[in-house]
Order: C-alpha cells, then sequence, then structure tokens
C-alpha cells in the first residue's frame, strides 16, 4: 500500500499553511502493464483535513490525479504547537492518516 505522507504545517499571521505529498500509484484503470494485462484502478477519491476536529478541507479527486499528489492549502484559527491531519480514501476502500504539529 502507499507509505506515509509528508506534510508541513507552517503558521505566520494568522495564516497556516499546509503543504502536502501523498505516497499513491493513483493508477486510472486506463493503462496496461508490459504483459499487456490492464492495470486496475488505484486512486485516491476523497481527501480530506482537519485542525482540533474541524474540517478545514475536504475534496473529492478522481483518476485524473497523477502520481504522488501534491497538495496545499491555507486556513485561519491555528497555532504554532497544534496538530493538523490528513486523511484519504481510496477507490480500493484503502485509507491513510497522518498528522503533524504546525511550526
Amino acid at each position: 500500500m502507499a507509505g506515509p505522507m509528508r506534510i508541513r504545517a507552517t503558521e505566520e499571521g494568522g495564516v497556516t499553511t499546509v503543504r502536502v505529498l501523498m505516497a499513491h500509484p493513483m493508477e486510472t484503470g486506463l493503462r496496461r502493464g508490459s504483459d499487456g494485462a490492464p492495470i486496475p484502478a488505484n486512486y485516491i477519491t476523497n481527501v480530506e483535513a482537519t485542525h482540533n476536529g474541524r474540517t478545514v478541507l475536504s475534496g473529492v479527486w478522481g483518476p485524473a490525479v497523477s502520481l504522488n499528489p501534491f497538495l496545499a492549502f491555507k486556513f485561519r484559527g491555528a497555532t504554532k504547537g497544534q496538530r493538523v491531519a490528513v486523511r484519504w480514501t481510496d477507490n480500493r476502500g484503502g485509507t491513510r492518516t497522518d498528522e503533524v504539529a504546525i511550526t
């Protein structure tokens, strides 16, 4: 399955910037392997970021997103030392949640 996400969250002037690099194959289901057999679809369908139990980002993705997707977003209301969690779910039912402290 996919490896851990690399997350950085920094707060400056009341705005928290979060950058996330997700390790995921993001296969569309349309490509074929070297043997000619179709590669099964495996892509992230939902992404959610939370801070103190509050959803600060929610997104629906599909097969058009690239391998190992990068996501960046900003939100207000956090302070240094608090934590931000990012969770994704894929079309096969796989999930991953990682969190980081805001610096």
